[in-house]
């Protein structure tokens, strides 16, 4: 007998004796809860997918720490593998020295600026994944004298391909018998690479011989380092601030590529907000199932008190019969969006085959598919958001049906 009060709920909301507009709108209320909690798992795992595209092909190139080192300090260029310390503090695995300079480059196409960085290419593999996006050539191939490899974007920008020649142009002046110019020199295209990022049309590598040779002497500008975990190079960087020496800056990833994670994990967290409405519209549509029910029943209600039931066990009846039509709605949108989240880039490779036309453009978007990364405890937060909605909404109607009152009812019974 002590769960009458939820077995009468049960059967209350699943009874097929009910009115057919009743029906209906328990069968609207079900199918609106059920589509909020799949459209919001399947939009959080879709914006999961573009940040983690982001993320692995932006971080692809970008050291977890830099140490850059002042113009005076850049003199000094000291062996990274002969400093042990940097490489001792827990949580850096792999050190490279680099040289970095913004210059303008040349090509039959017309001038573009760009970011040169000199760097080993035996040790740059060890602190970036550059080695894995090559399109063409090897970085072995840097070795040589004024040789340069460039981004794809950049070169179709350009005009110019391996084997072709490149003209870079350095800030800096050089005063001949005719006047003063500023410093340039053609470089020797062996190599290029895609991370499909905007990398692509902003960088170009040198080896740090042919960096030292034309910026000028300045030597090595500083240090990249790459941690044991992308998310741990804060902590990291805490255990080595007091390790800088005079004219030195850490700079971890988060300063020069932070903003626009934090700008997605922004527009992750409105959209978040945004599809919950869906939810508290579905959860809201209960309270008129609930009130329904509430007026359908007032005689059986009142029934029920003659019979000893307390105020408490009624609002528990009607708690029951929304919170599990509500529960069934949240568990058959979980299922629905953990599958079409899991099979969203087939879903969109069919119907961009269905009507011909491709969705994605790799040239414009990067991308041929739509990415899609499910999180679990994306899921766990709509379905544990859309249940306390749902419980919510069904507390009011549950408390009116426990305020009726029996002598009112039957009165003329």
């Amino acid at each position: 007998m002590a769960s009458y009060a939820r077995h009468i709920g049960l059967r209350y909301g699943f009874s097929p004796q009910r009115s057919r507009f009743a029906s209906f709108v328990s069968f609207a209320s079900l199918v609106g809860m059920m589509l909020g909690v799949a459209s919001l798992i399947t939009v959080l795992s879709v914006m999961n997918g573009f940040a983690g595209e982001l993320r692995d092909r932006i971080l692809a190139l970008v050291p977890h720490l830099y140490i850059e080192r002042s113009a005076t300090r850049a003199a000094d260029a000291p062996v990274v593998d002969a400093d042990p310390d940097y490489l001792g503090v827990p949580g850096v695995v792999a050190a490279a020295p680099f040289a970095r300079e913004t210059v303008l480059l040349a090509g039959p196409y017309g001038q573009q600026g760009a970011v040169m960085i000199g760097m080993d290419p035996a040790a740059q593999g060890r602190v970036t994944e550059l080695g894995q996006f090559l399109q063409r050539g090897r970085l072995e191939q840097l070795n040589e004298p004024f040789t340069v490899f460039v981004g794809s974007a950049l070169g179709r920008s350009l005009g110019v391909a391996p084997g072709d020649e490149l003209r870079v142009v350095l800030p800096r002046i050089s005063t001949t018998p005719l006047g003063i110019f500023p410093r340039s020199r053609l470089l020797t295209i062996v190599g290029s690479f895609e991370v499909g990022a905007q990398q692509d049309g902003q960088l170009a590598y040198v080896s740090l011989d042919t960096a030292e040779r034309l910026f000028g002497g300045r030597g090595v500008a500083g240090i990249q380092l790459r941690t044991s975990d992308l998310l741990t190079a804060e902590a990291v960087a805490q255990r080595l601030r007091p390790l800088l020496r005079d004219g030195e800056e850490l700079r971890p990833w988060t300063q020069t590529q932070g903003s626009l994670f934090r700008a997605i994990r922004m527009e992750k967290l409105t959209v978040s907000c945004l599809l919950l409405g869906v939810v508290l519209v579905a959860a809201f549509s209960v309270v008129s199932t609930l009130v329904m029910a509430v007026t359908e029943k007032r005689r059986d209600i009142a029934v029920l008190r003659t019979m000893g039931a307390s105020p408490g066990e009624i609002a528990q009846i009607f708690l029951t019969q929304g919170f599990g039509l509500s529960l069934i709605g949240v568990f058959l949108g979980a299922a629905l969006g953990v599958a079409l989240a899991v099979n969203i880039a087939d879903l969109v490779t069919a119907i961009e085959g269905w009507f011909g036309q491709q969705l994605f453009d790799p040239q414009v978007y990067f991308i041929s598919r739509l990415p899609a990364r499910l999180a679990w405890a994306d899921v766990a937060f709509v379905c544990s958001a859309a249940s306390i909605l749902s419980l919510l909404a069904a507390a009011y109607p549950a408390w009116r049906a426990s305020r009726v009152a029996p002598a009112e009812v039957l009165r003329y019974e």
